[in-house]
């Protein structure tokens, strides 16, 4: 039966994971790099020895050593290159995975938010008993405004007042008001000008201390002392 039908096929092992075959790139590529910087001081020496040296023979010899290290060179870095290309195709293939994972997340939550506003909204909440509230709000405002403006009224004011005797008795005000301003402007007693100055003094700092006619010693400016 078995050479008719065949066997099944034994499991094979799992795929590796993006994280395992990143990593392993990764490996490849820093052994790369040893790689090449190795053959970059090579080509260093090489280089110096093609100063130093003079004979022919011996220049032709190291030159041909020198282009099978670069040739090798070439060969690393073109290896490098191309795993540089893998990587940056498996950590596009990461990204993808990570950014499709938290798109189905949210939309498994989009959904679930949509359902319980649909249930809150059918159950709890009634479209009619919201607009009978804004009515109700609209009507208790407009009476709100209403007792403000009544409570505002002055009950003190006459309605019989007639505006020309106001605008008399404001008038008379304000000639007040003008009247006591020129008073309040007026030049001060001690700024004006006196017209009894003392007496010019005539004798010597030092002299006889003269006296005033009421008997009050002043000094030789005529002020009292």
């Amino acid at each position: 039966m078995n050479r008719v039908f065949g066997r099944k096929k034994a499991p094979g092992p799992p795929a590796p994971s993006l994280g395992d075959a990143s990593s392993g790139v990764g490996n490849h590529m820093e052994s790369m790099d040893v790689k090449i910087a190795q053959l970059d001081k090579e080509l260093k020496a090489y280089r110096d020895k093609l100063k130093t040296t003079k004979s022919p023979a011996a220049k032709k010899n190291i030159q041909k050593r020198a282009m099978e290290v670069l040739k090798r060179k070439r060969m690393y870095e073109t290896q490098r290159d191309q795993l540089a290309g893998q990587q940056f195709n498996i950590d596009q293939a990461a990204f993808g995975i990570e950014s499709a994972k938290a798109s189905v997340s949210t939309v498994a939550a989009m959904k679930a938010a949509n359902q319980e506003l649909k249930a809150t909204i059918k159950n709890d909440l009634n479209i009619d008993d919201v607009g009978e509230l804004a009515d109700d709000m609209a009507e208790l405002m407009d009476d709100f405004q209403e007792i403000n403006e009544a409570l505002a009224q002055n009950f003190s004011t006459p309605d019989d007042i007639d505006e020309a005797d106001l605008e008399a008795e404001l008038d008379m005000l304000e000639d007040e008001f003008e009247d006591e301003l020129g008073e309040t402007e007026a030049v001060p007693s001690y700024l004006q000008e006196s017209t009894a100055l003392p007496p010019t003094p005539t004798g010597m700092p030092g002299a006889k201390v003269p006296v005033a006619a009421g008997g009050q010693k002043v000094d030789e400016y005529g002020l009292p002392v």
